[in-house]
């Protein structure tokens, strides 16, 4: 096996191991909410978190929006997967993301 060869074998593994690893986690918004700048429907939905942004998909339609979050630690894990949300004009605003059976929390960028 030449250098070559070995060095994209080892590349093409870590990818994959980077893929595999991508946890996905679920919410169900009972009603309509703003994450960044885009406007949610009620439905269930997947978040996949990819470095400082955050992959919401709604399941019943696939169509998935993206948002910029800042990631944060906590001191233990959470149980569930929780979305706090802020109301301002009226309108739900989705805050931050705790996602369960992990330490991690995302805050969405308004």
């Amino acid at each position: 096996m030449t250098i070559k060869s070995l060095l994209i074998t080892s590349v093409l593994a870590l990818s994959i191991a980077g893929i595999a690893s991508a946890k996905s986690y679920y919410f169900t918004l009972t009603g309509p909410a703003v994450a960044g700048t885009n406007q949610l429907k009620p439905g269930e939905y997947e978040v996949k978190l990819q470095g400082s942004q955050v992959v919401l998909t709604d399941e019943a339609h696939g169509k998935s929006i993206t948002v910029p979050v800042t990631v944060e630690q906590n001191a233990k894990k959470f149980d569930d997967t929780q979305v706090e949300t802020t109301t301002k004009n009226g309108t739900d605003n989705i805050h931050s993301i705790s996602l369960g059976g992990s330490t991690t929390r995302i805050v969405l960028g308004q």
